[in-house]
């Protein structure tokens, strides 16, 4: 799948989380994707076509972009039925994404019943009803409980185990952490990272490397000759930016220090998707107030 307006190419067998401020432009470019949104320049396309030109849509691509959307006067079995139908979907499918869906038991009850985490799985039922090649889905944990959480998030796994194309924005970094293989961060309409998660992280300057010794601050003045940068938090503790840990105990050893501690400390992924949006944030708490 190929986003021309960022020049990005969203691949096959992995999960790109999308990430961007609020107003970035997340749900909108799933919009254009899906041809719910036109946009002023660029092309969105699906193995090299646009989404209207596709013959059987819902069978290549299934999105959540939006819960709460079926009639709330109609059952959930009966929604999903209409779509299935009008696709030409056959009915068995129906039976089979409410069971993994986790509503079988709720097949026959209106929609207007459900919880916002019910009818976030009635969501990505229908999501999933053609079977499609490629999934779209848009904050897919909202409403649901810790258990629910842990299910979309080793479902949307196994989607991209099978060679499917997953793309899931969620505001949730924790989230975004545990399930995303590679990382799209846009902000102010431009294109801020597109790597692999491990990189995106391994790149914040959060990451360092926490050092314990008798010896703290001596150790401390011959790494930051050796262009590291260090903090000391606490008495006998140095936390050493910019270094491996292979040269901070080389260097230690070659001082004759003791070490009471080297272990790394990894950032998190809000912090490194912090500081790449540092200068992207458009709604926000102002200086002062």
């Amino acid at each position: 799948m190929a986003v021309a307006g960022l020049s990005l190419e969203i691949r096959p067998g992995r999960v790109t989380g999308f990430l961007g401020p609020n107003g970035a432009g997340k749900s909108t470019t799933m919009r254009m994707i899906t041809g719910l949104d036109a946009p002023t320049a660029g092309t969105a396309l699906i193995d090299g076509r646009p989404y209207a030109t596709l013959p059987h849509p819902l069978r290549e691509v299934g999105a959540l972009l939006e819960a709460g959307s079926a009639h709330p006067g109609r059952t959930a079995r009966s929604h999903l039925l209409g779509i299935a139908r009008s696709n030409g979907i056959p009915a068995r499918r129906v039976a089979e994404v409410l069971e993994l869906a986790g509503l079988a038991e709720v097949a026959r009850k209106r929609v207007g019943s459900f919880s916002l985490g019910m009818n976030q799985r009635l969501g990505i039922a229908a999501a999933l009803l053609g079977d499609p090649r490629v999934l779209l889905f848009d904050e897919p944990v909202n409403g649901l409980d810790p258990d629910g959480v842990r299910w979309i998030r080793e479902l949307i796994r196994s989607l991209a185990a099978e060679g499917r194309t997953v793309f899931l924005s969620s505001h949730l970094m924790s989230e975004m952490q545990e399930t995303a293989d590679h990382l799209v961060v846009i902000g102010r309409g431009r294109l801020i990272a597109d790597a692999p998660i491990a990189e995106v992280i391994g790149g914040s300057a959060r990451n360092a490397v926490r050092v314990r010794s008798p010896r703290a601050e001596d150790l401390g003045r011959r790494l930051l000759g050796s262009g590291m940068t260090v903090e000391s938090p606490n008495a006998g503790e140095i936390m050493v930016g910019g270094g491996s840990l292979d040269a901070i105990g080389e260097l230690a050893f070659a001082e004759g220090i003791p070490l009471h501690e080297l272990s790394p400390r990894q950032a998190t992924l809000e912090q490194a998707y912090m500081e790449l949006t540092a200068d992207s944030v458009e709604y926000g708490e102002r200086e002062g107030k």
